[in-house]
Formats: C-alpha cells, structure tokens, sequence
C-alpha cells in the first residue's frame, strides 16, 4: 500500500501525537496452565557426572540423552512428555550410578582376595619385600 491511497483520521497523522485516536487498555488475562505444580527435574547435572565417569554399556549417555529431552519438552511447555523422559532419564541414572559404584569395589575386593592368597598360597609370600614384586610379576609371566 503506497502512501498516496492511505487516508489518515483528520486528527491523527503520522509522525504526531494521536491521543485521541487511542483506546482506553482493556484487561489481559494469561492462563498460566500448571502455575500450582512444579516442572518435572531434568537430572542434567547427574547425567553428565555418570556419562564422564564409567559409563558402563552407555547408560550415563542414555541418561544424559533422555535428561536434555526432559528439558527440551520442559521448555516447550509438554510437561507430561517431560515427565516420562524424567522418569527415564532418573532410572538411568540409578543404574549407572549403581554400576559405577560396583566396578570399582569389585576390582578392590578382587584386588584384597588376589594378596590374600598370595600370601596363603606358599605359606609366606612376601609381596612387599625385596623381591616381592619381581615373583608377583613372574605369576602372570608364560
């Protein structure tokens, strides 16, 4: 539309003050939905702690995943979707964390029995003496 055709109120023209052209505010009235619940938590940060430490069989990366979809679907306003992905993401979480417990107290449990029999196996095996390490070597030698 050009300029020319546009005809303006005779009390309104561009550029000026048009109070009386102006119509008094109505009322706004914003639906806030779910204002009494609180969002559905993310565990974002526990993901990432589980993804960077062990990550046995990937779970910490699929916790890490189903977290950022949490927060994705939090964040477009689908909290039920982001209540399932919660659910999953903190499901997740619990293995990894269970598992990254248990790897490491198995290796120290295996580690203990190892010098237990050591030093049961030939009567006085002496791991921390002089040549203690050099006959703990020749166990795993062919």
């Amino acid at each position: 539309m050009d300029n020319h055709s546009y005809n303006f109120p005779s009390d309104c023209t561009p550029l000026t003050n048009c109070k009386s052209a102006r119509k008094p505010a109505g009322s706004t009235v914003v639906n806030m939905g779910n204002a009494g619940k609180c969002p559905p938590r993310d565990y974002l940060l526990w993901s990432l702690c589980n993804t960077f430490y062990v990550n046995f069989c990937c779970l910490g990366f699929m916790a890490l995943l189903y977290s950022i979809k949490a927060r994705d679907q939090k964040t477009l306003g689908n909290l039920q979707m982001a209540q399932e992905c919660s659910d999953k993401a903190k499901w997740y979480n619990i293995l990894a964390a269970g598992w990254n417990l248990l790897i490491p107290l198995l290796a120290i449990v295996l580690l203990v029995l190892l010098l237990v029999h050591l030093g049961t196996s030939e009567g006085n095996f002496d791991f921390f003496g002089e040549d203690g390490f050099q006959n703990f070597m020749n166990l795993f030698s062919w």
